[in-house]
């Protein structure tokens, strides 16, 4: 596959743009990876957010997932979004930043501006479903796209994420985003199973029931709250499979979970 076009998240002036953090990218950045070949119509878009415990960016669930969408005719974009030391708002403010930049861009993409989904991993899965949950909880002061494209994705996957930050969560990630030892109100706060309404975006969670590190209770609570809310949603429970599979490739027991993604997406 080509080398993704790279756009940076914020402009050149940007103060979001001196980091030094631990995952490797000089800047917060997305990366575009285009089908293959040129699309007839405008087509749905998805924004790829790794996990890594808001520590770091895990390679292996950005790119391979870019490129598996762009295989099946849509656009997959990878959003490098700042991790540890930076907390809360640095990583929702990439990942609200990083829609209404793919957005700003579909007339030139080829994107359906109305289709553009948010995929995440584990803390990248809790940082996609605090953005289809919560779009409006940070506004940042640099985002200059804030008034003219929504933050809210049309489509959310989740795979084995941390959503709750209040029950079995990953205590970990909690550190990372909002510091040592937050308080329960300020861990409700992010914790997503509390904050669904019937605006979220249909959905699909992809789980083991023995994940150790993050719980399948944190997708089993935010399927209830969707059930809840009456939003859609598809969520696949595997009886046994580490944490952080990403693709499963070679795990004959794991593997059929992108088909089964796929085939969600069809007719999107």
């Amino acid at each position: 596959m080509p080398n993704p076009r790279v756009v940076n998240l914020w402009p050149n002036d940007c103060p979001h743009n001196n980091i030094k953090d631990r995952a490797g990218k000089p800047r917060p950045l997305i990366e575009i990876y285009a089908p293959a070949e040129k699309p007839t119509r405008p087509v749905p878009a998805i924004v790829v957010c790794p996990g890594g415990g808001y520590g770091t960016r895990a390679p292996h669930e950005g790119r391979p997932f870019a490129e598996l969408f762009a295989k099946h005719g849509y656009v997959g974009v990878v959003c490098h979004y700042r991790v540890s030391p930076y907390r809360f708002p640095a990583p929702m403010a990439d990942a609200a930043r990083a829609i209404r930049v793919v957005r700003s861009l579909a007339d030139e993409l080829n994107i359906d501006a109305h289709k553009v989904g948010i995929m995440g991993f584990s803390a990248g899965g809790h940082l996609a479903a605090t953005t289809a949950t919560q779009p409006d909880l940070h506004k940042d002061e640099h985002d200059d796209l804030v008034d003219k494209f929504p933050a809210r994705p049309n489509r959310c996957i989740l795979g084995y994420p941390v959503v709750s930050m209040v029950t079995r969560y990953h205590k970990g990630s909690a550190a990372n985003l909002l510091g040592a030892d937050p308080s329960e109100q300020r861990r409700r706060q992010f914790s997503n199973e509390l904050h669904v309404t019937p605006k979220n975006p249909p959905t699909f969670m992809f789980h083991t029931a023995d994940d150790g590190p993050v719980p399948v209770e944190n997708s089993l609570n935010f399927a209830a709250a969707l059930t809840k809310h009456k939003v859609p949603y598809a969520l696949h429970v595997y009886p046994h499979g580490r944490h952080g599979v990403g693709l499963a490739g070679n795990n004959e027991k794991l593997k059929s979970w992108t088909t089964l993604l796929i085939d969600w997406l069809k007719g999107w």
